[in-house]
C-alpha cells in the first residue's frame, strides 16, 4: 500500500470520521452485546457481498481493499461520507464495481483453481486504481530490482549449503538478547513510551503496554479522541476505541492468531511452540543480510521471521491474516535494542498493515514487575469520542 499516498487524505478526514462513528453504530443497530462477534450486516447498512462475516474481519477486508487500490475510505463511499456516517451506506458506482469484482475474483478462483485464494483484487491492480493492460517495456528490460524480503517463498527452495538450522538461529537470537537463563525467569513486561499513526494524525501520544509469560498483552494508547485499549488474554482478544465500528470489537479469526504471535514475541522462548515445521531462507533488509525463519502448520499461514545475520537480533516479523478476499500482511519492525536487567528489548518499534502505520518509541521498561490481572481481562466498551 502506497502510504504516502493515502496519508495526507487520512489526516484530512480522519478526525471527522472518527467523530461520527459512535452515534453512527448507535443508529445502525439496539443493545448490543459486546462479548459476541456479530455479523458485519448486523452492524452495517447495505452489505450486499460481504455478508455472514464477523465486523473485526469486514474491516480487515476493507483494508485489503484499499491496500490493492491505494484507496481512502472515501474514494469508494464519497467524500459526503465525512459529514454523515449515513452516506457510507450509498450505492455509489465504485462500490457497485468492487461488488462485482469481488464476485468475479471468487468465480475465477472456485472454477480455477478449486476454490484456493490464487487471484485476489491485488492480482491485477497492484496498488492502483486502474489495472495495466499494456506491457511495461521500461520494466522489461530494467535492471532487476532487489528481491523484497517480504515476499520470499520457500515452497520447493532447498536451503544453500551451510545456511545454519532454524534451531541455530533461534538459539543465536535467545543468546544474543539476553541468554536461555535470564529469558527462562522472564515473566513479565510493563512499559511507557509515545505512539503515533494514522489514528493519532501522526501526532505522538502516550502509550502504556504490559505483557505477561507466555502469551498476555494489552496495549493502552492514550489518544486525543478517547483511550484506545487492544486486550489479548492469551485465548481471546478485544479492543475497545472509539475509531471502531461498534465500542468493544471482538478479535476473531486470524485477528486472533495475530495477537499471540504479538504477546509470544515479547517473550521469544516461545517462539518455537508457535509451528511444528520451520525452514530457513538468506535474503537482505535494507541491505543487510538477514536469515527468513519460517513456521509453517497444515491449515495455518506461515508467520517469517527475519534475524540479522551479524547480531543474530530479530528485525522483522511478517504475520498474514485470511479474510474473505485475500491475505492481509502485517509488518513489525525492530531496532534500537536496549539492554534491561540483562535482557535486550527493542525500543522502536514500527507496526505496518493494511489500515495504519504506527511508531512506538519506548521510554521507560520494567521487566518482572507484578501485573495485576484484571489488566488482561476483557476491557468495558469505549466511551464516545471526545470531541473539543
Amino acid at each position: 500500500m502506497r502510504f504516502e499516498s493515502i496519508q495526507p487524505r487520512f489526516c484530512a478526514v480522519g478526525a471527522a470520521l472518527l467523530c461520527l462513528l459512535s452515534a453512527a453504530v448507535a443508529g445502525a443497530q439496539t443493545a448490543p452485546n459486546p462479548a459476541s462477534a456479530q455479523m458485519a450486516e448486523q452492524v452495517f447498512k447495505s452489505v450486499v457481498v460481504l455478508r455472514g462475516i464477523s465486523v473485526n474481519e469486514f474491516m480487515d477486508t476493507m483494508g485489503f481493499l484499499s491496500a490493492s487500490l491505494s484507496y481512502n475510505c472515501t474514494d469508494c463511499h464519497g467524500e459526503d461520507a465525512v459529514d454523515n456516517w449515513a452516506n457510507f451506506a450509498k450505492d455509489t458506482e465504485k462500490k457497485n464495481t468492487a461488488r462485482k469484482m469481488i464476485l468475479m475474483v471468487r468465480m475465477i478462483n472456485q472454477t480455477q483453481f478449486g476454490g484456493k485464494r490464487m487471484v485476489t483484487c491485488y492480482t491485477c491492480h497492484r496498488g492502483d486504481a486502474s489495472p495495466k493492460i499494456t506491457p511495461n517495456l521500461a520494466v522489461q528490460y530494467a535492471q532487476g530490482e532487489d528481491t523484497d524480503a517480504n515476499e520470499v517463498e520457500l515452497a520447493n527452495r532447498p536451503a544453500p549449503q551451510g545456511t545454519p538450522s532454524p534451531d541455530q538461529i533461534l538459539t543465536k537470537y535467545f543468546q544474543a538478547i539476553g541468554g536461555a537463563e535470564r529469558l527462562a525467569s522472564f515473566a513479565s513486561f510493563e512499559a511507557k513510551g509515545t505512539y503515533s499513526g494514522y489514528d493519532t494524525d501522526n501526532q505522538k501520544v502516550p502509550v502504556d503496554i504490559y505483557a505477561k509469560a507466555p502469551a498476555e498483552m494489552t496495549t493502552i494508547v492514550h489518544a486525543p479522541l478517547g483511550d484506545s485499549v487492544r486486550v489479548f488474554d492469551g485465548r481471546s482478544g478485544w479492543i475497545a476505541s472509539p475509531d471502531r465500528p461498534i465500542p468493544l470489537l471482538p478479535l476473531t479469526g486470524g485477528d486472533v492468531t495475530g495477537a499471540k504471535i504479538d504477546a509470544t514475541l515479547v517473550f521469544s522462548t516461545g517462539i518455537k511452540q508457535l509451528f511444528p515445521e520451520w525452514r530457513v531462507a538468506d535474503t537482505t533488509i535494507d541491505g543487510k543480510d538477514v536469515w527468513m525463519v519460517e513456521g509453517i502448520a497444515p491449515g495455518q499461514l506461515p508467520l517469517k521471521l527475519y534475524f540479522d545475520q551479524e547480531s543474530g537480533l530479530l528485525v522483522r516479523a511478517l504475520r498474514l491474516i485470511d479474510t474473505v478476499i485475500g491475505y492481509n500482511p502485517t509488518q513489525l519492525d525492530f531496532s534500537d535494542y536496549r539492554l534491561v536487567n540483562g535482557i535486550k528489548v527493542p525500543y522502536h518499534q514500527v507496526i505496518t498493515w493494511t489500515d495504519n502505520q504506527v511508531t512506538i518509541d519506548l521510554t521507560n521498561v520494567q521487566l518482572n514487575t507484578a501485573i495485576e490481572a484484571a489488566k488482561f481481562a476483557q476491557p468495558p466498551p469505549a466511551q464516545p469520542p471526545k470531541v473539543k
